[in-house]
C-alpha cells in the first residue's frame, strides 16, 4: 500500500468503494480455484475409460463440471466488472481530490515561490506525478490484493495436493520477493531522475511556446530546436535507462516463472510415470502418488500463480514510482504559506477607500535593498491619485502592496484606518479592482474576460464596462462581438485593446478602490482622455489610483505621488509639483520636448 499524510484520509473517505472492490476481487479469486480442480477430475474420468464408452454417471459428472465451469466464468466476469467500477472510481476520485488540494495550495503560495519554481515544473506535478499516484491506487490496489490473496489461496491448495512439488515452486517465489525488495529503492531513484528530466523538458517547452513570437522575431527557431533536441535526448536517455532496468527486472521474473513451470512439468511428469508403473517415489518419508488428473490440477494451480508472481514485479516498480511522485507532491503541499491571514484577522467591511502609508518601507524577499523607503502619505476616500516616477522607482511595488501580495510591517499600510496585516486577505482583495501592467487575459470570450469578477454574466454591466474603457466600438466591429475568443493571453488583440478590456474587467467589479498600473500606455491620447473623463464622472466618491508614465495621464487628477528611487519626493497637485518636485518638472519638460520634436517631424 501507499501511505502519506496527504493521502491516508482517502482510504477512509472512499472505504466503501475499496471494500466492495476488494470483496469482488476475493470472490473472483476463490471462484478461480475450482477451475483446475474440475479440469483435473475430467482428466481422471477420461483416463480411467479404456475402450468402453462413458457410462451415464460419468457423463453426468462431466456435464455438471462443464456447467459449473461456465457458472464460475460468469461469476468471474461479474466480479471483475464490479471491482473495476469501484476501485477505479475510487482511484480517479482520489486523483481529482488531490489535484484540487494542490490547486488550492498553488493559489495560496506567495509570489516568491513562483520566482524560484518554474510553471513547467509545477505543471509536471499536477499531471505526471498525480497520474502515477492514481495508477497505484487503481491498478496497484488491484494487483496487491488480487496477487496477495490469490497467491496464498493457490499455495495452500498446492501444498494440500502435493507438498514436495510445492517446495520446488515456493522457493523461487520467495527469491522473487527478496529481489523485488532490493530493487525497489534503486527503481525509486531512477524514477526520480526520470521525473526531473521531464520537468526540465516541460519547463523549456512551456517557456518556448509562451515566447514564440519573440523567437520568430529574432529568427531563433533553429537555436531553440537544437536546445530542445538536447533536452529531449537527455530525457530519452533517462527514460531508456529506466525502461532497461524495468525490462531486465520483468525478464528475470518471467525467466524464473518459466524455469519453475518446466521443473513442475518435468518432475511432476516423472511422479505420474512412477505412479502408473507402480514404482511410487518416496521423498523425505513421503510417498508421492500423483495421478494424471492431479498433475493437470497442479499445473492449473501454478498457472494461476503466474499472475501473482508477475504482479509482484509490477507492484514493486509501480510502488517505487508512486512513492517518488508522492514525495514530490508532499514537498509541494508542505511548502510554507507566507501570505496568510493572521490569527484573529477581521474582514474589511463597508470600505470607503481611505489609504494611509505610515513610514512604509518594503524589501523583496531575498533582497537586501529597499524598493520602497519610508513613505508616509494619506489618500482620502474618493480621491483620484496619480503615481509617477522614473523606471524602477517603486511605483508598481507601492500599489501591489495594497493587494497584500507580500507580508508587510504592522501598521505601515492602512485602509480605512485598519492595518491590512490584521484584515483577512480575501476582504482586502474584494475591495480592490486591479488592472495590472501585463494586462493578462484568459483564453476565453471577451464577455467572460470582462465579467471575470462576477459569478453570472450580466450583459448590461459588461456593456457598461466596455463603454467605460472605450472598447465597446472595437468589440462591436469584431465578427463575433463580445463572444470573440481572445486567445491565450489575449494574443488575437492589440496592446491597447487588451489594456481597455482589462480596465473594463476592473470597472465591472464595482470596487471602492481601483488601481490602474500603467494601464493606458498603449492607447492614443484621445482614448486616454475618454477613459480619464469616465473615471472622473463614474467613479466619483470612489478611490482611484493611476500609475502612469505620461504626465498627461495624471496632470488633471486630484493629487500626484512622485517617487524617486523608492522614496517619496513630493505629493500634491500638478501645479504644486511643478514648483516643489525636480523629478516631476523634468518629466514635464522632457515630454513637452518630445511633443515638439514629433510635431516638427
Amino acid at each position: 500500500m501507499l501511505f502519506g499524510k496527504y493521502i491516508n484520509k482517502y482510504y477512509l473517505k472512499y472505504a466503501i468503494f475499496f471494500i466492495i472492490g476488494i470483496a469482488a476481487l476475493i470472490l473472483v479469486d476463490v471462484a478461480q480455484i475450482y477451475v483446475p480442480q474440475y479440469l483435473g477430475k475430467i482428466v481422471d474420468i477420461l483416463s480411467n475409460v479404456k475402450e468402453a464408452p462413458l457410462n451415464a454417471d460419468q457423463q453426468n459428472q462431466i456435464l455438471y463440471m462443464i456447467i459449473a465451469t461456465i457458472v464460475i466464468a460468469l461469476i468471474m466476469m461479474l466480479g471483475r466488472f464490479l471491482w473495476r467500477i469501484t476501485i477505479f472510481h475510487a482511484s480517479f476520485k482520489i486523483e481529482a481530490n488531490l489535484r484540487k488540494e494542490m490547486f488550492l495550495k498553488a493559489e495560496r503560495l506567495s509570489q516568491r515561490y513562483y520566482h524560484t519554481n518554474s510553471v513547467g515544473t509545477v505543471m509536471a506535478w499536477f499531471t505526471n506525478d498525480i497520474e502515477t499516484i492514481q495508477e497505484f491506487f487503481g491498478w496497484g490496489t488491484i494487483m496487491l490484493v488480487d496477487a496477495g490473496f490469490l497467491a496464498i489461496l493457490v499455495i495452500v491448495e498446492m501444498f494440500i495436493l502435493e507438498p514436495i512439488l510445492s517446495l520446488v515452486a515456493i522457493i523461487p517465489i520467495l527469491l522473487i520477493a527478496l529481489w523485488g525488495a532490493l530493487v525497489e529503492k534503486f527503481m525509486s531513484k531512477r524514477w526520480e531522475y526520470r521525473q526531473t528530466s521531464f520537468d526540465n523538458l516541460y519547463d523549456f517547452s512551456q517557456e518556448t511556446f509562451t515566447g514564440i513570437s519573440v523567437i520568430k522575431a529574432f529568427v531563433k527557431e533553429n537555436q531553440q530546436l537544437k536546445a530542445f533536441a538536447k533536452l529531449a535526448r537527455r530525457d530519452k536517455d533517462v527514460n531508456v535507462d529506466f525502461a532497461r532496468v524495468s525490462v531486465l527486472f520483468d525478464s528475470l521474473i518471467n525467466a524464473i516463472i518459466a524455469i519453475i513451470l518446466a521443473i513442475i512439468m518435468g518432475v511432476g511428469g516423472y511422479f505420474v510415470y512412477a505412479y502408473v508403473t507402480n514404482n511410487p517415489v518416496v521423498l523425505f518419508g513421503h510417498q508421492v502418488t500423483l495421478k494424471p488428473g492431479q498433475l493437470i490440477t497442479y499445473a492449473g494451480y501454478f498457472d494461476l500463480l503466474i499472475w501473482p508472481m508477475m504482479a509482484m514485479g509490477h507492484i514493486i516498480a509501480m510502488r517505487s514510482r508512486a512513492k517518488t511522485s508522492l514525495k514530490r507532491i508532499t514537498r509541494f503541499l508542505d511548502e510554507e504559506e507566507e501570505i496568510k491571514d493572521v490569527i484573529g484577522s477581521e474582514d474589511l467591511k463597508d470600505v470607503k477607500g481611505k489609504i494611509t502609508f505610515n513610514h512604509f518601507s518594503f524589501i523583496y524577499p531575498g533582497s537586501n535593498n529597499k524598493t520602497i523607503d519610508d513613505i508616509s502619505l494619506e489618500i482620502k476616500e474618493g480621491e483620484t491619485i496619480g503615481i509617477v516616477g522614473r523606471i524602477g522607482s517603486g511605483k508598481t511595488t507601492l500599489v501591489n502592496s495594497l493587494l497584500r501580495l507580500y507580508n508587510l510591517e504592522e501598521n505601515s499600510l492602512l485602509i480605512d484606518d485598519k492595518d491590512i496585516m490584521k484584515c483577512s486577505i480575501s476582504s482586502i482583495r474584494k475591495a480592490i479592482a486591479y488592472v495590472p501592467q501585463d494586462n493578462f487575459l484568459f483564453s476565453d470570450t471577451i464577455e467572460n474576460n470582462i465579467s471575470f469578477s462576477k459569478e453570472n454574466l450580466d450583459v448590461d454591466l459588461i456593456k457598461q464596462g466596455a463603454i467605460f474603457s472605450d472598447i465597446d466600438k472595437d468589440i462591436s466591429d469584431f465578427k463575433q462581438g463580445y463572444e470573440t475568443v481572445s486567445g491565450e493571453r489575449g494574443v488575437t488583440l492589440s496592446g491597447g485593446q487588451k489594456q481597455r478590456i482589462s480596465i473594463a474587467r476592473a470597472y465591472v467589479k464595482k470596487a471602492p478602490i481601483m488601481i490602474l498600473d500603467d494601464s493606458v500606455s498603449a492607447v492614443d491620447v484621445k482614448t486616454e482622455e475618454t477613459i480619464l473623463k469616465n473615471i472622473a464622472e463614474q467613479r466619483k466618491g470612489k478611490t482611484t489610483i493611476v500609475v502612469a508614465s505620461r504626465i498627461s495621464t495624471v496632470s488633471h487628477l486630484d493629487k500626484i505621488v512622485v517617487l524617486d528611487n523608492g522614496k517619496l519626493e513630493a505629493f500634491g497637485s500638478h501645479q504644486e509639483l511643478l514648483k516643489i518636485s525636480p523629478t516631476y518638472s523634468r518629466m514635464v519638460y522632457l515630454q513637452k520636448l518630445e511633443e515638439e520634436v514629433e510635431g516638427g517631424n
